[in-house]
């Protein structure tokens, strides 16, 4: 399992005091409320950074770092991802996870056999889908409902699925 979690994406520089726009990946955007460190991955290295302040703008959360205070020490960081430790990360209700730890999980279908790899998760209005491929390289969508997704077993590192009518056509 990852101990980092990305809670969000700079997208662009907001002013010019050393203000960033966040793309938030997280469901929850008023958690950065509660955030008093982030982590930034910069492609090289890990920075912990100080959150001095939050706003929010539409649907981005608009930060403020200690020690950044113009546009010219923080432009270099757009499209750098802001990571929090799994200890920082928010409760999950019953059957929930977190997304990191669903890809790469085995799906099998509820009569045991495999049927492919979780790719990724999409996340739509309703309920997620999950991405799966098969051994024979065909990506199929599964929608993350009961009916469908029977089972998520970390610890197995196994996902289980019923193949609803039509959903191989």
């Amino acid at each position: 399992m990852e101990n980092l979690l990305r809670v969000g994406v700079i997208s662009s520089t907001h002013g010019v005091r050393g203000e960033v726009k966040v793309y938030p990946t997280t469901d929850d955007i008023n958690r950065f409320k509660d955030l008093k460190k982030v982590i930034l991955d910069t492609g090289r290295e890990h920075l912990e950074l100080e959150i001095q302040g939050v706003k929010f703008f539409k649907n981005m959360a608009i930060l403020k770092f200690k020690g950044y205070d113009s546009i010219n020490e923080i432009e270099k960081y757009k499209g750098k991802d802001l990571l929090v430790t799994r200890d920082q990360a928010v409760e999950l209700g019953p059957d929930e996870n977190f997304i990191v730890d669903l890809i790469g999980l085995r799906v099998v279908t509820e009569d045991g056999r495999q049927f492919g790899t979780l790719t990724d998760v999409i996340k739509t209005g309703a309920n997620d889908v999950y991405e799966v491929k098969t051994a024979e390289g065909k990506e199929v969508l599964f929608p993350a409902i009961r009916e469908c997704v029977l089972s998520v077993d970390l610890d197995e590192g196994t996902v289980t699925v019923r193949i609803m009518d039509g959903l191989l056509d």
